[in-house]
């Protein structure tokens, strides 16, 4: 198996985010909903590319959202910020977006994540 350092990481990460973002625009109908990902943190926005705005964010590192999520593992964190993001999205009349991985594998957190904005009734 190869070592890769963690610039050579980051570097493969940004590629595959170019590869997918030819394909995925979020419109004013359906937003892309974009996550990022560090060692500790999670972030989520909900973008309209066509007028460049940021619709719905929500991050774990608010104030609010750590209270809530003490003593959680990533993956139950992860899923509970899917869920705020839908519920935000549902206040906005957000009803379906593109989910864009953000060059990350569908796997992990970032599953997590989808499925709890899936469950809360986000469609993508």
């Amino acid at each position: 198996m190869e070592v890769r350092n963690a610039l050579e990481r980051r570097e493969a990460r940004l590629r595959r985010k170019k590869r997918i973002r030819k394909t995925i625009v979020g419109t004013q109908e359906r937003p892309r909903m974009v996550v990022f990902r560090s060692h500790r943190h999670m972030e989520c926005q909900v973008v309209d590319d066509g007028a460049g705005h940021t619709l719905v964010s929500a991050t774990t590192t608010s104030k609010a959202f750590a209270d809530e999520a003490k003593g959680l593992s990533k993956r139950e964190v992860a899923k509970k910020l899917g869920a705020l993001v839908a519920a935000r999205c549902k206040e906005k009349g957000i009803e379906t977006v593109v989910f864009d991985r953000n060059g990350y594998l569908y796997h992990g957190r970032v599953a997590a994540l989808a499925d709890g904005a899936r469950e809360a009734g986000l469609k993508f």
